[in-house]
């Protein structure tokens, strides 16, 4: 068992040995490590060395435990992606359990008996505080995770005063000690002792001598090391060696886990990496802040009230887009209370609800409502949708109530309510919910079959619950619902079918067709093309997934795109992308192995990790949030599948994206890169050899698309949106700025244009005319290509380059592309494009990089980290 927690400033680690028959576990090995944030770059080495010392294999581990918090929520995601990683590859389970229960755990493994809090540092002032009943028998939790002001807490239990006896533990089996080892550094008595491995449990004697001690609240949590002095009146602090995890306590939290029934770490099944998350018991801040601007009556447009002048700050419209179905999904609002409300008197009878308890739902911490609309699916989802359906629940004690799902008659069987509960369940689940229950009437049956879908189950009968006096059914999930999608609620992208490069990769030089049966030793006839690669790419809003072989054949390439979970906020949420990259890197990793296989002539599962010669991920430039996950996840996969790491420049990769489409590419050539956020042309003199020409010196050229179609209410993301009005609208119609169009240099400035057509918006607005949006767009659209195409001229001219191509998510802009055309053309230059899937961000082009990487021996260690800026121009 290997078990491991990096939710605050110290790295603790555990392994123990399994016994099955017993349900125990024998600590064989602990260390607790300062991290001082360098969690991404120590915990790996530290894991490394600390089996090594034990004299145990990573073959040897049968199951993963991890530390899922609640605390700093970059550590936690760097233990959780670190430990799915890692779970994956090796093939064994991994649990998750919290990092309260371990610091509890391990003062009870330290001799500490009593009435036991736990306050760990939320940040902002806040803390993390669970009561724990702590005596001989073990460790009992006394109430869920939450999140409270550090002053407030205190006040709280200084108010208190003594509360031994004041909540009644539930009685329950004891768990036992960590059983004894011939291992160094096995626990043995429950005071403990420092073993060989570093591991130190003292008994505390000081709390035992001090008077009235068994009346006292006993106090630990990393948050003393700020609020000390605010929780010193609230009881007896613990040692300070005692308010994190320890390696001792994880095992012992697991262990305890396993004797309840709540954990098998035996079951690989039943505990896929796939499904272990982080605790986080609070939405993000985007979100937090928009459920408060949402349960405002005044949150509509600065127009709507009055004013003609609209910021883009002011269009934070929820920018939800309708599915195929023409449904479109988003947070309720004030603005629709009265639709609910009446579609609450058409569907619910006397049991309806009225327009103000509605509205006294919104924007309470503990509620969240979801709202459901038709909408055309083509366009941002209008100010007028009509609602056609709601759902709303309520967290409490880490169960979500469902109190309400209503769905419009004529838009029944659409999946709306399900679409619903579920959306309503992942906000749940951010709050700390982990079940769900909910109340329906006795005669309808088909909402019955619409929860059992969903996996509520009966628990009884609540008689006489409605007005009518009508039997509610009592219903709950021990998981909560989840979007019926492929992967973190996102639908995989597979680029793969009538892709050349995927067509062409059985048939490389060794005759790729052959199936992957690693384990077993059985293959086809042939093998694959070598060495396979698989490469993640994380560093914004797409989750994506590769494999390529020793061909430079792309066997897959795999995307979940988070759009949808941005799109409402006018622009990416580092938070949220962060929070998805979690939830999505498993699936969409096994996918893109399935695929591979397939390609490969195998069935799914049949490659696997271990048949891999590398894995590589990009570790920069990006949101380093998002990167963290993905450098996190692939260092732990390439640990326990024993094969060398790769890190990957993105920039890089977007230069390797126009080998997707023609395999013969090579420099010299000069590139330009257009993306969210990234504008610059690059000379490629080589392979690893670059320099960077002209960059923008404010806004990249995605960026400035993407604010002029907020400024626009068009909907995020801006790139798209505005080609598809721009088709209908004449370029020359507004004279735009062509910013240092004639500058002498190769530099780009963005923002004066995008003020400029805000500027032009907004004296529209004001004047009282209508607004032409394609003219608009056209002619924005026109003088970015304008200053694109003039510095690719002067670069091209400057270098003597024969060949230009492109790079990032704006090169799929069709009038770009066709001006670059024409420009390459008059000069005789060869232009190479990608593959308009390939534009974007993608784990393809990652695997390309990745591939000449590994040739040439340019392996990360197992400290690496993720960085937020790399320059292009600097080999690494």
């Amino acid at each position: 068992m290997l078990a491991f927690d990096t939710a605050n400033e110290v790295i603790s680690i555990g392994v123990g040995a399994l016994d099955a028959a017993a349900r125990s576990v024998a600590l064989v090995a602990a260390a607790e490590v300062a991290a001082r944030r360098a969690s991404n770059t120590q915990l790996l080495p530290r894991i490394d060395a600390l089996l090594r010392d034990a004299g145990v294999a990573r073959g040897d581990i049968a199951c993963v435990a991890v530390g899922r918090g609640p605390g700093s929520f970059t550590g936690v995601r760097i233990a959780m992606a670190t430990a799915k990683g890692i779970a994956s590859a090796l093939e064994v389970g991994l649990v998750g359990v919290s990092t309260l229960d371990a610091v509890a755990w391990g003062a009870w493994g330290a001799g500490v008996r009593g009435h036991l809090l736990v306050a760990a540092d939320a940040m902002r002032k806040e803390v993390y505080p669970v009561e724990f009943d702590v005596s001989d028998a073990g460790v009992v939790r006394l109430g869920e995770d939450r999140v409270v002001k550090a002053e407030l807490c205190a006040q709280e239990y200084a108010a208190a005063g003594a509360v031994e006896g004041a909540v009644a533990p539930t009685a329950v089996e004891g768990p036992g000690q960590l059983s004894r080892s011939d291992s160094p550094g096995s626990l043995g008595s429950a005071a403990g002792a420092s073993g060989s491995c570093g591991t130190r449990l003292v008994s505390s004697p000081e709390l035992s001598t001090a008077p009235d001690a068994a009346d006292q609240l006993l106090i630990t949590g990393d948050a003393l090391k700020k609020y000390a002095d605010l929780f010193s009146a609230c009881g007896a602090l613990l040692p300070e060696d005692q308010w994190t995890p320890t390696g001792a306590g994880l095992l012992l939290a697991l262990q305890a886990a396993w004797r309840a029934g709540e954990a098998d770490p035996l079951d690989a099944r039943r505990h896929d990496p796939a499904f272990a998350l982080p605790v986080y018991t609070r939405l993000s801040d985007a979100e937090e802040a928009e459920r408060a601007r949402l349960a405002r009556a005044d949150q509509a447009l600065a127009g709507a009230r009055g004013s003609k002048h609209v910021t883009m700050n002011d269009t934070a419209i929820a920018n939800a887009r309708a599915n195929g179905e023409g449904i479109a999904c988003k947070p309720l609002d004030a603005a629709h209370v009265a639709d609910v409300a009446a579609l609450e008197a058409r569907i619910m009878g006397s049991d309806a609800w009225s327009e103000a308890l509605v509205a006294d739902e919104l924007g309470r911490a503990d509620r969240v409502w979801w709202a459901a609309f038709a909408a055309d699916p083509a366009m941002p989802l209008p100010p007028d949708a009509p609602l056609v359906g709601y759902a709303g629940g309520w967290v409490v004690d880490g169960d979500v109530q469902i109190l309400k799902v209503g769905t419009a008659p004529e838009h029944r069987r659409r999946g709306i309510a399900a679409e619903l509960v579920a959306r309503v369940a992942a906000d749940a689940r951010n709050l700390g919910a982990r079940t769900s229950s909910l109340e329906v009437r006795a005669a309808n049956a088909g909402a019955q079959a619409l929860y059992a879908a969903l996996g509520y189950e009966s628990l009884g009968v609540r008689p006489r619950y409605y007005s009518d006096g009508e039997d509610a059914l009592i219903m709950k999930a021990e998981a909560l619902p989840a979007a019926r999608k492929d992967v973190a609620g996102m639908e995989l992208q597979r680029f793969d079918d009538g892709d050349a490069a995927c067509r062409d990769a059985g048939a490389g030089s060794a005759g790729a067709e052959a199936g992957s049966a690693a384990g077993a030793g059985a293959r086809a006839a042939s093998e694959p093309a070598r060495p396979l690669i698989l490469a993640i790419e994380s560093s914004c809003d797409e989750t994506a997934a590769a494999v390529v072989n020793g061909d430079g054949a792309l066997l897959s390439d795999v995307v979940a795109s988070q759009i949808d979970f941005h799109a409402r906020f006018g622009g990416v949420v580092p938070e949220i992308a962060s929070r998805k990259h979690i939830e999505a890197v498993c699936g969409v990793c096994d996918e893109c192995l399935d695929v591979a296989a397939a390609r490969l002539g195998g069935a799914p599962g049949s490659l696997r990790w271990r048949d891999l010669d590398a894995v590589a991920v990009t570790y920069a430039p990006g949101l380093v949030g998002a990167l963290v996950v993905g450098v996190a996840f692939a260092k732990g996969a390439a640990w326990a599948a024993g094969v060398p790491f790769v890190g990957v420049h993105h920039l890089e990769g977007h230069l390797y994206a126009n080998k997707v489409g023609a395999p013969d590419f090579a420099p010299p050539a000069v590139v330009s890169l257009v993306s969210g956020g990234n504008t610059l042309l690059v000379h490629m003199r080589g392979w690893g050899d670059y320099v960077t020409l002209g960059a923008t010196i404010d806004d990249a050229v995605g960026e400035a698309f993407d604010k002029v179609a907020k400024a626009l209410g068009l909907g995020y993301p801006g790139g798209p949106v505005i080609s598809r009005y721009a088709k209908d609208g004449d370029p020359d119609a507004i004279a735009f700025p062509r910013a240092m169009m004639h500058s002498g240099d190769l530099r780009f400035s963005l923002s004066g244009l995008k003020t400029a057509v805000v500027t032009y918006v907004n004296q529209e607005r004001a004047a009282g005319r209508s607004l032409n949006v394609p003219d608009v767009c056209a002619s924005f659209q026109q003088a970015v290509v304008d200053v694109q195409v003039a510095k690719a001229r002067r670069a091209l001219e400057e270098t003597g380059a024969r060949t230009f191509c492109l790079g990032g998510g704006v090169a799929a802009n069709p009038v770009l592309r066709a001006a670059y055309e024409e420009l390459c053309a008059k000069m005789r230059v060869r232009l190479v494009m990608p593959p308009l899937h390939s534009c974007g961000d993608n784990a393809g082009m990652i695997a390309l990089v990745a591939l000449d990487r590994f040739r040439a021996g340019k392996f990360f260690g197992l400290d690496a980290d993720a960085r937020a800026h790399a320059d292009l121009d600097e080999p690494y």
